[in-house]
């Protein structure tokens, strides 16, 4: 019998570039979960205990927040993707 264990993206988000690539991708989707799923992800890569400290939240609510479904604010997202190291910022579409 073969041993599997689960996938888990975090594994290979090796580099600030994958990362940065993946919340890219992520953000493209209309689905607020999806990013929400990659930012922790993202988090997980990268440790989620530092990113808490970084972001100055709570390790356990930041699991809580990253979960899917979970409602985040806006300042959370913030507080997030910049202890991750990232920025937001918009450009405009072609559909406008």
């Amino acid at each position: 019998m073969t041993n599997t264990s689960p996938f888990e993206i975090a594994d290979y988000l090796d580099t600030p570039e994958d990362m940065l690539d993946y919340l890219e991708l992520a953000m493209g989707n209309e689905n607020p979960n999806v990013f929400i799923a990659a930012l922790g992800h993202v988090a997980k890569a990268r440790g989620m205990s530092e990113v808490a400290e970084l972001s100055g939240l709570g390790r356990e609510s930041l699991y809580k927040a990253l979960k899917s479904g979970s409602k985040l604010r806006y300042e959370t997202v913030q507080k997030v993707v910049q202890a991750l190291g990232f920025r937001l910022s918009l450009e405009k579409s072609d559909a406008a």
